[in-house]
């Protein structure tokens, strides 16, 4: 299957990716979809996508730079956008020294993204912020800089920053983008 408008989407929320792959297929892209690294890696036996959008969370605390790192390897052309609801620094730089394009936070729809795709370049004057990080944003920077450590195992997470699994939880939940 030819990669020009082929697009694979790595998302374990089937009602989501449901309606991503309508949206991308009225676009005019052929959409494959996987819901796990595993479903991923079958799929690559047999295409080679273009395009890719893969969830940074997926079931079973699985990450999804592990599925950014396989797709870049099968072929570093891909174009590969990262979406989460759990944006971080330090997911973002991961998810870019994998291999990926882009990194976005949810709520975002098919513009943003197919937009995305097209920004693979830098962007040198995009404006730097005159506020310092608060307090919160560096704890929240370190509990996501943990989780992709851990591979997005909460209990592990915990357990390295000292704090109990039901208290990160909580903060996880609290600060979620939706």
């Amino acid at each position: 299957m030819s990669a020009e408008k082929l697009l694979v989407l790595v998302e374990d929320d089937a009602s989501f990716s449901r309606t991503l792959k309508r949206s991308f297929e009225r676009r005019g892209y052929q959409v494959i979809t996987a819901a796990s690294h595993d479903e991923l890696v079958e799929l690559l036996k047999t295409h080679s996508p273009g395009y890719a959008v893969v969830d940074l969370k997926l079931a079973g605390g699985a990450s999804g730079l592990a599925c950014v790192a396989t797709l870049h390897a099968h072929n570093p052309a891909t174009l590969i956008v990262v979406l989460t609801g759990f944006a971080s620094i330090a997911t973002a730089v991961e998810a870019i020294k994998l291999g990926a394009n882009h990194y976005l936070a949810k709520p975002s729809n098919t513009d943003d993204i197919e937009a995305a795709f097209h920004k693979a370049e830098g962007n040198a004057n995009v404006a730097v912020g005159e506020r310092p990080s608060s307090i919160k944003t560096l704890e929240w920077e370190r509990i996501h800089e943990t989780l992709a450590e851990t591979g997005f195992n909460i209990s592990e997470t915990a357990r390295r920053l000292g704090m109990h699994r039901r208290t990160l939880a909580r903060k996880l939940e609290k600060r979620r983008v939706k």
